[in-house]
């Protein structure tokens, strides 16, 4: 599999191969590193009242026998209206998956194989806008002639930000904020000549 590489007007100029490591990753490391990102953004804010929680029930509603019915103790029981939740949802939960580097790297590497076997994993020598226009930062998107496109700089510099930040088909991130889930989601990458070359030393 290879890069498409680009000129300065983000034509194609040549191709570059990935690195022989990137080939035959299985893709359950994907699967891992994509389920345990969506958890460690999971709000965790869904909770509800035990019987111990709820107000009131202090007094045992009625005799215990007497009126023919079943007997009751305190109306938070969770079988009387107003009453507690059975196990209920509670905001107390962890649901950070562990997923070891080794694996976060796997499933980035698989992730960019994929998009290099589709033709829509490029490699440019800079991304920036100068004149910080969205007009500009368009235009450049239009050129991949991509649905949508993520964009990876090494630091994002002011007028770069801005001229990407109105454009909802893209997203502009620096190199540390790279990961499998974002290379997964975006159907292009567009990244930098030095964001790639030290992605590579490290594989």
């Amino acid at each position: 599999m290879s890069a498409i590489v680009l000129n300065e007007n983000f034509e194609k100029a040549s191709e570059l191969a990935l690195p022989e490591s990137y080939a035959g990753i299985n893709p359950h490391n994907l699967y891992l590193y994509v389920k345990s990102y969506q958890a460690s953004i999971r709000a965790n804010t869904a909770t509800a009242k035990g019987r111990s929680e709820v107000r009131g029930g202090g007094k045992k509603p009625f005799a215990q026998k007497g009126r023919g019915g079943a007997r009751a103790g305190s109306t938070r029981s969770p079988i009387w209206r107003s009453g507690g939740k059975a196990f209920g949802p509670q905001n107390n939960r962890n649901y950070d998956l562990k997923v070891n580097k080794k694996q976060k790297k796997l499933a980035l590497n698989f992730a960019l194989d994929a998009l290099s076997a589709e033709g829509k994993l490029f490699i440019v020598d800079s991304i920036e806008v100068a004149s910080g226009k969205t007009k500009d930062a368009q235009a450049m998107f239009n050129k991949l002639g991509q649905r949508d496109a993520l964009f990876v700089k090494s630091i994002i510099d002011e007028k770069t930000y801005m001229a990407f930040r109105n454009i909802q088909s893209t997203y502009l991130v620096e190199a540390n904020e790279l990961n499998a889930f974002l290379a997964s989601t975006y159907r292009s990458v567009v990244i930098e000549k030095a964001v790639w070359e030290n992605l590579t030393k490290e594989s």
